[in-house]
């Protein structure tokens, strides 16, 4: 049976769930006409409180590490890599178990999980006794639990609502993510001013906690996907790959998701050096700067869930892709505020349309017993991101940020040409 037609068989239910959601229902805001079923209310409500702790957390944790460690950067990196090493190893492993077991009871464990933890972290800092490895390992355990929740949280959006409407659920998921980016940030830096860092974890522990009260409201997504015989979880892991493989649309989108995540997202570690060298900013300029890639995130997400429908899609994931190169290189061009804020909104839109559109395409070809373990490569790309700055972070020494940048921009490009020509069949995406 063609999957996409037990998809929807699957999430007609959703469907009747969101009726008596009239504003929604009637399309006077089309851009959230996902909100009308009121399981993925509950869902995207969590998934914003689960974000706004991870982004909060970020800057909560990092400024901790600096005042245990003496302003070290390499102490830094060390807890950046602690979290994100299980994101890109481990995501597979939580791909399998979102095919395998209850989607809501893996978000629910991981989200509780991270309540707890950093309910831990808090007291520890409270009580002056935190010590640099206890953040290594609590950063490790954050990231293994979160490539666990992540798989099982997007997946299950196609459980949730219908077909028609999985592009703008996924674009409102990202959306949330994005505005979550923007406040995450500033809102853990007032805080730490008044709560010192110890409250803030403690207020962080909570949003974990209202995360995991929006999931127990979710129905959908209580028994297993998979339909065939139990099998060996290695089986499951293997059977996953060979699946991808053997199917050109989705092993194009997969490598549409893993190769920019290595060229296209190296300016966003990279961006507080190039502000240094390019703009000499201060820390308020960093901010700025950082702000306008958040902003031009959210735009595009919203533009995108504003869409009833897109066609060709493949082609224009290509063509999105490519001119997301283009902006790079011309950002690596900038040498002003006027000039680069509007590069960086730009940079912000393209990826977050490209990202967006790309994890809709991958849910929308997936049978429902394997969308966990194919979305579950996607989130790969999470842990990947931060570890593709160091070649790139090397080369800055070298010729600069700016030639670096301009060459990670050349690098998409070439990418996206090249694959063009290879995967001809990937323009006929729909």
């Amino acid at each position: 049976m063609d999957p996409r037609k037990v998809q929807q068989t699957e999430r007609q239910p959703a469907h009747e769930e969101g009726e008596h959601s009239a504003p929604f229902h009637r399309g006077y805001f089309p851009a959230f006409r996902s909100f009308q079923y009121r399981d993925y209310l509950c869902l995207w409500l969590g998934t914003v409180f689960s974000f706004l702790a991870v982004g909060m957390q970020r800057i909560t944790r990092a400024w901790l590490v600096l005042r245990l460690t003496n302003d070290s950067p390499f102490a830094l990196s060390l807890v950046i890599v602690s979290f994100t090493l299980p994101l890109t190893f481990v995501s597979v492993l939580g791909g399998v178990f979102a095919d395998r077991i209850s989607r809501r009871q893996i978000i629910l464990i991981a989200q509780s999980g991270n309540a707890i933890l950093t309910f831990l972290l808090a007291t520890l800092d409270m009580m002056n006794i935190i010590c640099f490895w206890h953040l290594l390992v609590i950063g490790f355990c954050n990231g293994t639990l979160a490539a666990f929740n992540m798989p099982s949280r997007q997946s299950i959006i196609s459980d949730i609502v219908p077909e028609q409407n999985l592009m703008n659920a996924i674009s409102l998921s990202s959306a949330g993510m994005n505005l979550t980016n923007i406040l995450g940030p500033v809102l853990a830096g007032v805080f730490i001013v008044y709560l010192d860092t110890a409250g803030v974890f403690y207020l962080i522990a909570l949003f974990h906690a209202f995360s995991v009260v929006c999931t127990i409201l979710i129905k959908a997504g209580r028994t297993p996907s998979a339909v065939s015989p139990r099998k060996g979880m290695w089986v499951d892991l293997r059977e996953g790959f060979q699946y991808a493989a053997g199917n050109p649309t989705l092993l194009g989108l997969v490598i549409m998701g893993l190769v920019p995540a290595l060229f296209g997202f190296t300016y966003l570690n990279l961006l507080p050096v190039w502000g240094r060298e390019v703009l000499d900013a201060p820390s308020d300029g960093l901010g700025l700067l950082m702000a306008f890639v958040g902003i031009g995130a959210l735009i595009g997400t919203l533009v995108l869930a504003s869409l009833p429908y897109l066609k060709r899609r493949g082609s224009f994931l290509m063509v999105n892709g490519f001119v997301w190169g283009i902006a790079l290189i011309a950002f690596s061009l900038c040498n002003s505020y006027i000039t680069a804020l509007p590069a960086l909104l730009l940079i912000g839109f393209l990826s977050a349309i490209f990202m967006s559109l790309n994890m809709t395409l991958m849910q929308f070809y997936s049978s429902p017993e394997m969308r966990g373990r194919i979305v579950s490569m996607s989130m790969m790309t999470f842990g990947i991101m931060p570890l593709s700055t160091v070649p790139f972070g090397i080369l800055a020494e070298s010729i600069g940020t700016a030639d670096s940048l301009k060459f990670s921009g050349l690098l998409l490009c070439l990418f996206i040409i090249v694959f063009f020509f290879a995967f001809r069949r990937f323009r006929k995406v729909a």
